[in-house]
């Protein structure tokens, strides 16, 4: 690839360059990633030590309750871990109709599946790590005992938050300390959290699904009247998953299963419908483009009830191509685009190992709850499931709940090129696709493709576009019929990218990563 440096957007970051690169979210996270290199551990100790400091340093959308999802080229092949949790096997649809009316909670235990994060961790170490597991949770251990300055973009996630979740069993103890948000700036600790990764160090993860921290788990659920179990804990092992693919103009890109879920593969799907476009023959900004990319968008996230493997046919990706106007929109099915609440690493070293991770406690903090003498703060990925016994996704004991995490690698000719992801709620997939093309089709290179303005499709023909996007362009879209509104609020989330891109020989010319400026991230090299 062939990138045009200059940045015609907005910008306070500036790409970096190196032959081993960390990109997160949280600044203390990227280093801690970049201190194990330092240590010369390789790309997947990077993102472990990474993704333990971003559960301390951004509560807000992951935690040592959370799920997490991940990529892997380890030199010479591809690897795919789902290390998200299962169900108790006390849950059916039964359960809940006679516990909640038939719906599924939203917060508080009854959203809570075994969080599948620590066995993720350990499970991706034990294979293809190379520093003790211990030292990769050094960083996140003196950071959740000694205390960190709260950054701006997270303080905005946590202080949104605090109403709905101050009455959620040991949420205020734990992340109210004053009664109230963290100030931007301000110090914060979580000193048990401490302990319980001193024994997840120590035990390689086994503490926390048979140790002291089960039994704390399983305690405060039985307190509360909820039905996880030792066995529940004991039973729960991640999966290694082969990743799915899609082709796009001589790339290919790779993302893991998704339970069949339709959102989960909407990145793959959108870019297999735009592969029937001439894309570059736009401008980057030009209207026409941006409504091919959306017009893709909606149709991809449209509740089909199809099969993984039927959604990415090519005949119904050539199919869908052809149901698109290019000069008119269209309401399609009146799908809704998914939420979430999540992380991205992308991590590379100069022997070209590369990962690309997601963590994720589903919805902002998740589940609300945070159990005692812990620091664990549950994700709420159980809201996933469906209580109507028909629906494809119908909670049952000891199943996977559907997901749209999707940690993407793209590769070229057989080798790997970039780890990138752009995670926030809906624009998960919407975020892959937009800054995709602008690096894939018209050569923006990433830190550009990262600052460009962004809108987000919710449902129907509604588009909410971001304060920067240009007036002209807005109004050429409502033109063609989208029903777009500038985001009244300038913190609305169009998500947060984290890319790395190989430049060539990761032992020579390396890398180069971007950060995305919506979040308080940071994309650091040695």
């Amino acid at each position: 690839m062939t990138f045009d440096w200059t940045n015609p957007y907005a910008s306070s970051r500036a790409p970096v360059f190196a032959r081993n690169l960390v990109a997160t979210s949280q600044p203390l996270a990227a280093q801690a990633g970049l201190r194990m290199l330092a240590l010369g551990g390789n790309a997947v100790d990077a993102a472990i030590a990474a993704a333990a400091t971003l559960a301390i340093t951004e509560p807000v959308g992951n935690g040592l309750g959370s799920d997490c999802y991940i990529l892997v080229w380890d030199g010479a092949r591809m690897h795919g871990l789902d290390a998200s949790g299962i169900a108790p096997a006390a849950w059916s649809t039964g359960y809940f109709r006679s516990r909640h009316q038939g719906r599924i909670p939203a917060r508080g235990w009854d959203s809570v599946t075994v969080p599948g994060a620590i066995a993720g961790w350990a499970a991706l170490h034990e294979r293809l790590g190379s520093l003790a597991f211990a030292t990769l949770l050094e960083p996140a251990i003196e950071y959740a005992e000694r205390g960190y300055a709260v950054t701006p973009a997270v303080q905005r996630k946590w202080a949104a938050q605090v109403d709905l979740l101050q009455s959620m069993p040991g949420f205020a103890d734990h992340f109210m300390p004053r009664g109230r948000a963290p100030a931007v700036g301000e110090h914060f600790t979580l000193r048990c959290a401490a302990d319980t990764l001193r024994r997840v160090a120590q035990t390689s993860g086994r503490d926390f699904y048979e140790g002291e921290t089960a039994h704390k788990l399983v305690a405060h659920a039985q307190a509360h009247d909820a039905v996880l179990t030792l066995n529940d804990l004991r039973g729960y092992a991640p999966r290694w998953v082969d990743p799915i693919a899609q082709p796009y103009r001589g790339h290919v890109l790779h993302q893991l299963p998704s339970e069949g879920h339709a959102h989960g593969v909407a990145s793959l799907v959108t870019m297999g419908i735009l592969q029937h476009f001439d894309l570059a023959a736009h401008a980057p900004d030009h209207p026409d483009m941006h409504h091919l990319v959306i017009e893709a968008v909606k149709l991809a996230l449209s509740d089909v009830p199809e099969s993984r493997d039927s959604l990415l046919d090519p005949t119904r990706l050539a199919a869908c191509a052809a149901a698109i106007d290019p000069k008119r929109a269209q309401p399609f099915a009146q799908g809704r685009a998914p939420q979430g609440g999540t992380v991205h690493i992308s991590a590379a070293d100069r022997q070209g190992m590369m990962v690309s991770l997601v963590q994720s406690n589903h919805i902002g903090f998740g589940s609300g709850v945070v159990v005692p003498g812990t620091g664990v703060s549950l994700h709420n990925r159980g809201y996933a499931f469906s209580a109507d016994p028909a629906h494809a996704h119908a909670v049952a004991g000891g199943k996977r709940p559907g997901h749209a995490s999707t940690p993407l690698l793209l590769t070229r000719a057989g080798a790997p090129l970039a780890s990138l992801g752009v995670m926030g709620g809906n624009m998960q997939p919407q975020g892959h696709v937009q800054t995709l093309v602008r690096m894939v089709d018209h050569g923006q290179q990433p830190q550009a493709a990262c600052d460009a303005p962004r809108w987000r499709w919710t449902h129907g023909m509604s588009v909410d576009a971001e304060p920067t996007m240009p007036p002209a362009l807005v109004e050429a879209l409502r033109a063609r019929g989208h029903a777009v509104e500038h985001a009244g609020d300038p913190h609305a989330d169009f998500g947060s990218g984290q890319f790395v891109w190989r430049l060539g020989d990761p032992a020579m010319q390396g890398y180069v990563g971007a950060s995305d400026g919506r979040r308080d991230g940071l994309a650091a090299g040695l």
